[in-house]
């Protein structure tokens, strides 16, 4: 199979339990797809859990991404980003892929290109992002997910924010891989720009501006935005963002208050009601 002998040393110590067929055929699998031999044996030394799946699952979810647009070298990037694709079920992916397409407005190209670049973005359920898609201009952000949750809740916020509130193109979330950042990163990076004056949210029809480029705000290191773009210290930064987190447990304990008065104010409009009849 092209495996060297330290390769193969590697694989036969994954799963000892396992009986070589199952070895062989994930590898083989892999090689199919075009990954080198030491890109094969990685990917299973990270992602072990593979070498239990039925060769023909194996094969399938390969075809369903294939029929997603990620074929070739592309195909071969994102399983090595994301092994946990094979895991996912179909129906799953299309409904990803159709609620990126449909509400995000990604062209084929660029849907490939982010399907390429952050795969993980495949892993959420359709309901929970067809609730996450909900986001308008206008309207408060749902709060963070809590701490354990998969980071992948969180991209399908991230272009809805862009497009609405930062004012961003399809074509340059692409090239600024705007899915590898986790939301609440960009949200910070974004608002403690927009609160020191140096980013402007553009008016409808405007196309050009002097905000920075969303490449450098979710590229460069935190050291370098602050000093280069926020032009702020690590303790400006660090203080703006205990603040902001205050304001958003506050706007949630108002929602709560606002929905309890109402609930109420519902129940005694029914008790008047049986009152008089």
């Amino acid at each position: 199979m092209g495996f060297s002998q330290e390769q193969a040393r590697r694989l036969l110590a994954l799963q000892p339990r396992l009986g070589p067929e199952h070895r062989e055929a994930a590898a083989a699998q892999l090689l199919l797809l075009g990954l080198s031999p030491e890109a094969a044996a990685a990917l299973l030394e990270r992602s072990p859990a593979l070498l239990r799946l039925p060769t023909e699952r194996l094969r399938e979810r390969a075809e369903e991404l294939r029929r997603l647009g990620l074929d070739g070298g592309r195909l071969q990037r994102a399983v090595s980003r994301c092994p946990q694709l094979f895991h996912v079920p179909r129906k799953r992916l299309e409904a990803a892929v159709r609620l990126l397409r449909e509400r995000c407005l990604f062209t084929t190209e660029q849907l490939r290109e982010v399907l390429e670049t952050c795969p993980t973005v495949l892993l959420e359920e359709h309901r929970t992002l067809h609730h996450q898609f909900q986001v308008r201009s206008g309207t408060r952000l749902p709060p963070e997910p809590a701490a354990g949750i998969a980071l992948c809740l969180t991209p399908p916020l991230c272009p809805q924010y862009a497009y609405f509130r930062m004012g961003v193109r399809q074509k340059a979330m692409v090239q600024a891989r705007l899915f590898r950042m986790p939301f609440a990163e960009l949200r910070n990076r974004h608002i403690f720009l927009e609160r020191r004056g140096l980013y402007e949210t553009p008016h409808k029809g405007q196309t050009q501006t002097n905000n920075p480029k969303l490449k450098d705000i979710l590229q460069l290191p935190e050291k370098d935005f602050l000093a280069s773009l926020a032009y702020a210290t690590p303790e400006e930064y660090e203080v703006f963002k205990k603040l902001l987190a205050r304001e958003e447990e506050e706007k949630e304990e108002e929602d709560v208050d606002a929905l309890y008065a109402e609930d109420d104010d519902d129940f005694d409009s029914d008790e008047s009601k049986r009152a008089r009849e």
